[in-house]
This record gives C-alpha cells, structure tokens and sequence, in this order.
C-alpha cells in the first residue's frame, strides 16, 4: 500500500444520517476518511470541510473514544459546555474520552474551513447529544435512539440538496 495520500485525490462523504431535525445544520458538512485509506484500525483521521453556516455536528460527548481537531485553514467557532471560542488555522482542540462536555464547531464565517479530526476507534463507544433528545451507540441495534432508549427509525443520509 502506498502511503502518500492525497486528499483532494479521495471520497468525501457529504452530508449526515442524524435524524430530523438533527440533520439540518449538518448537511452541506464533508468528511474525507484519510484514516481508512491508510488502512488504519486504532484511530480514525477524517478531513472535515465546512462550507459557510455548516456545523460539525450537533454538540455531543462520547463515553469511550478521545477526540483531537486541528484547524488546516479557515475559522471555526468550537461551542462547549463553557461557551464559544473561536478557533483559526493552527490552532486545535481536544475532548477526552468520558467527559460529559458537548461540543462542536460551526462555521459562521464567509469561506470553507477545513479541520482534521483525531478520534479513537473503539466500535462499541456510546455518548449523548447535549442540547436535544438524541442519544448514540456505535454497538447497538440503532446507531441513534432518543435519551429514554427508543431507537430513531428514520436514519439515512442526507446532503444539502435533500427535502
């Protein structure tokens, strides 16, 4: 396997399978999985590109996995339990594994930024979604289901072109 990869060169999965209405602000949002095409298994690396007004992700927390983002270019405006902070090009974040601090990044500028995402691998890691009803489980019968436990049963992608 080579082991130059190039970015541009790769799929980018546009879009997200959160439920509605979860899914609105994520839409337009890109991930180029670099970490796949190096065959890794231990840690996943994503190439995350948000076009203007985009978001990450809804604000969440995970149980079992560390997260890392690094800004490559543009600005980004990192929300967490303590508020928001804006984040520029070389500048980066971490949220460690079991900490009940949602977060996520927004786009509120006029230009495309792009980030890359550190994550452990775990397959089992759960978590909660901090300002709305919505819960994960990468190992169970339905990746989302509500905070009570009822699985969400309209789970697709969806892009920025979707109804």
């Amino acid at each position: 396997m080579a082991k130059r990869i190039a970015p541009k060169a790769q799929p980018e999965n546009v879009g997200t399978l959160y439920p509605p209405p979860f899914d609105k602000p994520c839409r337009a949002r890109g991930r180029t999985k670099l970490g796949d095409v190096a065959g890794l298994t231990q840690f996943g690396v994503n190439q995350l590109r948000l076009p203007p007004g985009t978001w990450s992700s809804q604000r969440h927390w995970h149980e079992k996995e560390d997260e890392f983002i690094y800004v490559l270019s543009g600005e980004v405006v990192l929300v967490t339990d303590a508020g928001e902070e804006i984040l520029k090009a070389g500048e980066c974040a971490g949220f460690k594994a079991g900490e009940r601090d949602g977060h996520h990044l927004q786009n509120r500028s006029t230009a495309d930024a792009l980030v890359l995402e550190i994550g452990t691998r775990t397959g089992t890691d759960t978590g909660e979604y901090s300002d709305i009803d919505l819960a994960f489980d990468a190992a169970g019968p339905s990746l989302y289901r509500h905070k009570d436990g009822t699985p969400y049963t309209d789970i697709k992608r969806r892009g920025p072109d979707d109804p």
